[in-house]
């Protein structure tokens, strides 16, 4: 299956383990973003995943595209100009102490694209699923201006259209959000998303107390139905994450069709590796699920269970196998030495 997504790499700068910026005197080098998170998911699981974005064409940027390459992405429709790549520092917390993540990404090369460095048509020829995220519209009024062309091209090709609508405070305001993110619904068949960025981005509200543990799947139907009347999604997916430290995490989801609501199996995630990328390794294995899986529990639990795994794995990339990801879902969960 052809999966392409649009969006942001950058050039992730980390101190080792758990140390904070200020105590440290060099950064591990970690190459990510939301859709390239989920292209590498993809190729992982054996779709041809493209990755569209621009990059510069001196060193660095040759080395986010070497980065993508590396884990079986396409980079064919990765553009190539501009001045910068996109930054962002993130330290990672312990127990009480939360991730802290600073940008350094304005005027990034993906921010300053024009519509000319992008045949939107010739990339949604042939595909089967087209992925974006919140994140690629808050970049900049070009960046959000690209999504909706390249939600065009792919309506005109008959491809299905999924967004993590992942709100990014640091990026826009709610208001700004809603404006950009509420016109761009009536592309999508699959809409991802926690509360939070539901409330925030399309202005829904759940019915549930998430930091007090109340997730279940009543508070979240009204919800659901409200979101699927108002733009005819054909998917309405939800994470639902507990959060009792920076290191352990309950996580699970739920979707609904239009018809039936399916919650699935939780994980207790103790201790966590690495958070960033966990949305977005949930959104790789869901397009996997809703594009193999012969219904959406089955391509929920897919999804679930590779996002957990994400989380014992440092950097942004979900490097896991179906089979991995398989024997979880399917209950094997004890972590004993595969030999």
């Amino acid at each position: 299956m052809k999966v392409v997504t649009l969006g942001e790499i950058m050039l992730r700068l980390s101190p080792a383990g758990c140390h904070r910026f200020v105590q440290v005197d060099n950064f591990d080098v970690i190459w990510g973003g939301g859709e390239a998170n989920v292209a590498v998911s993809c190729a992982n699981y054996g779709h041809d995943a493209y990755f569209v974005s621009k990059l510069p064409k001196h060193e660095i940027g040759q080395a986010a595209v070497n980065a993508l390459r590396r884990y079986g992405v396409n980079t064919d429709f990765v553009a190539r100009g501009g001045d910068r790549v996109g930054i962002y520092y993130c330290e990672t917390g312990a127990s009480m102490r939360p991730s802290k993540v600073i940008y350094d990404r304005a005027n990034s090369a993906i921010a300053e694209a024009d519509p000319a460095d992008f045949d939107f048509d010739a990339i949604m020829e042939g595909a089967d699923w087209f992925h974006w995220s919140g994140i690629t519209p808050a970049i900049s009024d070009k960046a959000a201006e690209l999504t909706r062309l390249a939600c065009e091209a792919a309506k005109r090709h008959g491809v299905t259209v999924s967004v993590d609508l992942n709100f990014r405070k640091k990026l826009w305001t709610s208001e700004k959000a809603q404006s950009i993110m509420r016109p761009l619904m009536k592309y999508v068949d699959v809409c991802i998303g926690n509360e939070e960025d539901a409330e925030l981005c399309l202005g829904f509200k759940p019915d549930a107390d998430v930091e007090a543990g109340n997730t279940d799947a009543e508070g979240y139907k009204g919800i659901f139905e409200a979101m699927m009347k108002e733009f005819g999604f054909k998917y309405v997916v939800s994470t639902l994450r507990e959060s009792f430290s920076a290191t352990h995490n309950g996580w699970k989801a739920m979707i609904y069709n239009g018809e039936e609501f399916y919650q699935s199996k939780r994980y207790d995630i103790n201790p966590i590796i690495d958070r960033v990328g966990g949305g977005d390794s949930f959104s790789g294995g869901l397009i996997h699920g809703l594009l193999t899986k012969p219904n959406q529990g089955e391509a929920l639990e897919f999804a679930v269970a590779a996002s957990a795994l994400k989380h014992t794995i440092n950097g942004d990339f979900n490097l896991v196998t179906v089979a991995e990801v398989e024997a979880l879902a399917g209950g094997s969960a004890n972590g004993r030495v595969q030999r």
